[in-house]
């Protein structure tokens, strides 16, 4: 008889003698453990030794509690075998983990910098922008609401620039480099996103720059909207102290979770939407055009129309 035989016939002798005796058995038949033998009359006399002992049902007489383990002891220990039953202690076990398990997040952490309204009117300093900013920054970095992006990280990004700006560039999250330096888009697709804000004659600190996630994601996966939903609190915040006249959304995610549409970049770009007081911009990301470099054409096509409805010249294009 092979292994496999073997444990398929100890594990129904072990059923067997437990379900006897939850029925309350009064004995078993009790014989000697007998060593577990390869040849099959030896399997063949074992069972039909317990299917033909007499039972006895008798009330007053208690089940005889060791006659399970004498035989689950006569066999052989096997690998990869489980047990046919969870020991009491186990359970027990089970359970108190499962209940000293923290609970997952039911609510957004409070922060006084989240709870007071910005003021609707009135002029606002570039200091108490900034103050504000650092407050929120901190709330940022102790964060804990997305467990798999905290377990990962290294640490937050919140976003960086001009605080006053007119223009803020509003990308997807935070990448290897960005998560090792602190600041958005530093990588590859952070250069040429400088080249392009270039293009258009400005600098990088003339312009704010921030993300939709705080946190990079495992392996630079897309973000889930859990985590969105968990970030727009902070994102949200951000434009609504900075308060640019346009937002450059570059990619399909902060396009997405700021107009909350499930439509693509390209039925997007081209033309202005609407975020509160806002122009919206709709582009591709640099990431895509590093993998795509005709879509450069069609980036650079954006930032000409953002450029023409500020009023601004078009760098390397006669002004007629």
């Amino acid at each position: 008889m092979d292994a496999e035989s073997q444990n398929w016939v100890r594990r129904a002798l072990v059923q067997r003698l437990e379900s006897l005796q939850r029925a309350g058995v009064a004995q078993i038949g009790r014989r000697e453990p007998v060593a577990w033998q390869s040849d099959e009359p030896a399997a063949a006399m074992e069972t039909e030794a317990i299917a033909t002992t007499p039972v006895a049902t008798s009330p007053s007489i208690r089940p005889v509690a060791p006659a399970i383990s004498d035989v689950a002891l006569s066999f052989p220990q096997t690998r990869n075998v489980p047990p046919v039953a969870p020991l009491a202690a186990e359970v027990e076990d089970a359970a108190m983990a499962r209940a000293k398990r923290p609970a997952a997040p039911t609510s957004l952490p409070i922060a006084s910098v989240l709870n007071q309204p910005y003021p609707a009117g009135g002029p606002r300093t570039k200091g108490d922008k900034e103050l504000e900013f650092a407050q929120l920054a901190e709330v940022v970095s102790r964060c804990t609401l997305c467990r798999e992006l905290v377990a990962s990280r290294r640490q937050t990004v919140f976003g960086v620039g001009n605080v006053n700006a007119r223009v803020a560039f509003f990308g997807e999250a935070p990448g290897a480099d960005e998560d090792r330096q602190g600041e958005p888009f530093v990588g590859r697709a952070g250069q040429l996103l400088t080249k392009i804000i270039e293009a258009c004659g400005w600098r990088r600190e003339d312009v704010y720059i921030l993300n939709v996630l705080k946190c990079r994601p495992p392996d630079n996966r897309t973000p889930l909207p859990p985590e969105v939903d968990n970030c727009r609190q902070y994102f949200e915040r951000q434009l609504e102290v900075i308060r640019p006249e346009y937002i450059v959304c570059v990619g399909a995610v902060p396009a997405q979770a700021l107009l909350e549409t499930t439509d693509a970049v390209g039925k997007l770009r081209g033309r202005f939407h609407r975020y509160r007081d806002s122009k919206v911009v709709v582009t591709y990301h640099p990431a895509y055009l590093l993998r795509n470099p005709a879509a450069k054409k069609f980036v650079w096509d954006d930032m000409q129309m953002l450029l023409k409805e500020m009023g601004l010249p078009i760098p390397g294009k006669k002004q007629q």
